[in-house]
């Protein structure tokens, strides 16, 4: 080949390289990537936090910290009240045994929940991954413990078995790492840990189960710089085997979170209660207190089925994904409080999905006249705006909604899952909707009643 033919080739390679790397490692470039439109379309997730934490599952899943490095005296008086003197937080691994763990009956329970997706916790703030990780030796699921994969053994169930979407989550650091806690002292001028510890894992869950989301956390000690992240989301944009489907939260970094990302997740139970700029998630406990399970929990510490469903009404309303978080025991199960509640949530999305699934939000988010009134929207086959009134209760007659400005006699009412329309007249500058007295056989659901307007000109 003449000398002179390089010069095109190379162009023409340089010329593909900058197309096929869309994105750079800048958060201009990468928070310029569309959002794949599935999560918002989704509304409804399950969030899966299991560990080794599970085992003592004594208050919460931070445990191992609240031991061993925050001291708390509730902890220590525990381990030291049921535990030998010289019993260490590794010792709980083999007694994480995940003997009863069935990911087809799990997977079932999430199938019947409504949920779109799932995030299941990969690594906790204790180290410990629940796959075979070549980067967490004797510290696995594999080496120790269940001695199963458990990611993959969930992620094939999944698969298998439903269209839900898998989402990882994978925690930036650990609270006890040699790497980390030298890369700390070293006020992170070092990158030790993030190179031989938490990048290789993010690459390897990544490549090996090929997530639909990636959930990152743990991010707070550090900036973006040191944790590599915008370089491994780069990767993941741009080259990775999801590129396209691929969605990210927004925990890279102490500078990122509420700022960066896929989706904005802020804080733990996020709900602002107002529309947000940015698509955002509330990542939430049916237990008020603890991510993972915890044995002295009490009925009174679990969300009534009436306020999870309030709590879906107001995250959807104001433009967000709700993500319902249950944890497993150390044997596997999903306790039965926790299963109730996903069965009641799928049954009431049976019935009210038109009002939750593929909608955007209204004008207005919730009623200027009746509290505990949530809206949504959607479009239907004609373009025709459509508009959902979530109610939290049918005890007040007429139900008066100052929100939604009728356009006459062509607007209807009607109530999701119930033939027929409702009578309507204005009571001043608000629709006051007669709603019949029906029966419990007749009611559509027990919980959270939607009614479905049509003809509305906001």
């Amino acid at each position: 080949m003449a000398a002179g033919q390089w010069l095109p080739i190379t162009l023409l390679s340089l010329l593909l390289f900058s197309v096929a790397a869309q994105y750079q490692p800048t958060w201009e470039s990468l928070d310029s990537r569309p959002l794949p439109a599935w999560y918002d379309e989704a509304k409804v997730g399950i969030f899966i936090t299991w560990g080794v934490f599970s085992v003592p599952s004594f208050m919460n899943e931070w445990f191992w910290y609240q031991w061993k490095g925050n001291k708390n005296p509730a902890y220590v008086e525990f381990m030291l009240e049921n535990y030998k003197p010289d019993f260490t937080y590794a010792d709980f691994a083999a007694q994480f045994t995940a003997e009863f763990y069935d990911p087809n009956q799990w997977v079932e329970i999430f199938n019947a929940s409504g949920a779109g997706y799932i995030v299941f916790v990969t690594k906790h703030h204790s180290g410990f991954t629940n796959w075979p990780s070549k980067y967490s030796f004797n510290w696995n699921s594999m080496d120790t413990g269940p001695n199963r994969d458990l990611v993959g053994e969930l992620a094939k169930a999944l698969r298998s078995k439903t269209k839900i979407h898998l989402g990882l989550y994978h925690s930036l650091f650990e609270w006890f790492h040699p790497l980390y806690l030298q890369d700390k002292a070293n006020n992170y001028t070092t990158q030790d840990f993030v190179n031989t510890k938490t990048m290789p894992e993010l690459y390897e869950l990544v490549n090996n189960y090929q997530p639909d989301i990636v959930w990152s956390d743990g991010d707070w000690e550090a900036s973006d710089t040191y944790w590599k992240s915008r370089e491994f989301l780069a990767w993941l944009y741009n080259s990775s085997p999801v590129k396209d489907i691929v969605v990210t939260n927004d925990r890279w970094g102490k500078e990122d979170r509420c700022k960066h990302g896929g989706f904005l997740t802020c804080s733990d139970r996020y709900n602002p209660g107002k529309l947000q700029p940015r698509k955002w998630e509330n990542a939430m406990t049916l237990d008020r207190s603890s991510w993972g399970f915890r044995r002295n929990a009490q009925l009174s510490s679990y969300l009534t089925i009436e306020e999870l469903l309030e709590t879906l009404a107001s995250t959807v309303s104001c433009g967000g994904n709700l993500l319902v978080n249950v944890g497993p025991t150390s044997d596997g199960r999903i306790d039965p409080i926790y299963e109730e509640r996903f069965r009641q949530l799928g049954t009431w999305l049976q019935v009210n999905g038109e009002a939750i699934y593929k909608t955007k939000p209204w004008s207005h988010q919730n009623d200027t006249v009746t509290p505990g009134v949530w809206y949504t929207s959607r479009k239907d086959d004609e373009g025709n705006l459509l508009v959902y009134a979530i109610l939290q209760n049918l005890k007040t007659r007429p139900i008066v909604l100052g929100a939604p400005n009728p356009t006459d006699s062509s607007t209807t009412v009607s109530m999701l899952g119930y033939s027929g329309n409702f009578h309507w007249e204005m009571q001043g500058d608000s629709m006051a909707i007669s709603v019949p007295p029906i029966t419990v056989d007749k009611l559509p659901c027990q919980w959270a009643w939607v009614l479905k307007l049509t003809g509305i000109v906001n």
